[in-house]
């Protein structure tokens, strides 16, 4: 099981950045690969929720379905995304009040299979999934900061 987790300081409030990273529909202008999502059983985020969420990564798209299992505003919210009775990853983010706005972390785990990363990783051109998340956690959260500062 791969596990990774960053984080990143940003001049607003811990109520903005939670808004920003719970508002599924946009979150593509914060990630290199998700392009946003819609709800499935609700018009916006409470725990439970369930959403479509949109990705994409050179030639390859795709969807998921992941379920809101944390909700805490403004401080942490969190969903499992799964396939049927497996579970594929876990993403959350926690939010910190700090002197100068609010610390947002990030975290991903990778709780797919030996097989199943090994059928990902050839269906999508050999990419590796862990090393390309460190990436793309590092770019949503600089974007997710460049958008709120400018806000």
């Amino acid at each position: 099981m791969n596990e990774h987790s960053q984080s990143i300081d940003i001049s607003a409030s811990p109520e903005e950045a939670f808004r920003s990273v719970s508002d599924l529909p946009a979150m593509g202008q914060y990630s290199p690969e998700n392009t946003g999502g819609e709800w499935i059983n609700a018009s916006g985020p409470a725990l439970g929720v369930k959403f479509k969420g949109s990705n994409a990564h050179g030639r390859h798209s795709w969807t998921t379905t992941a379920t809101i299992v944390v909700f805490t505003p403004p401080s942490a919210f969190a969903f499992e995304i799964t396939v049927g009775p497996a579970k594929v990853s876990r993403w959350s983010y926690d939010i910190e009040s700090t002197p100068t706005g609010c610390r947002v972390s990030e975290s991903w785990i990778d709780r797919r299979g030996a097989i199943a990363r090994w059928a990902a990783k050839r269906s999508m051109g050999k990419i590796d999934r862990a090393e390309f998340t460190v990436q793309s956690i590092r770019e949503t959260l600089e974007n997710l900061k460049s958008h709120l500062e400018r806000a």
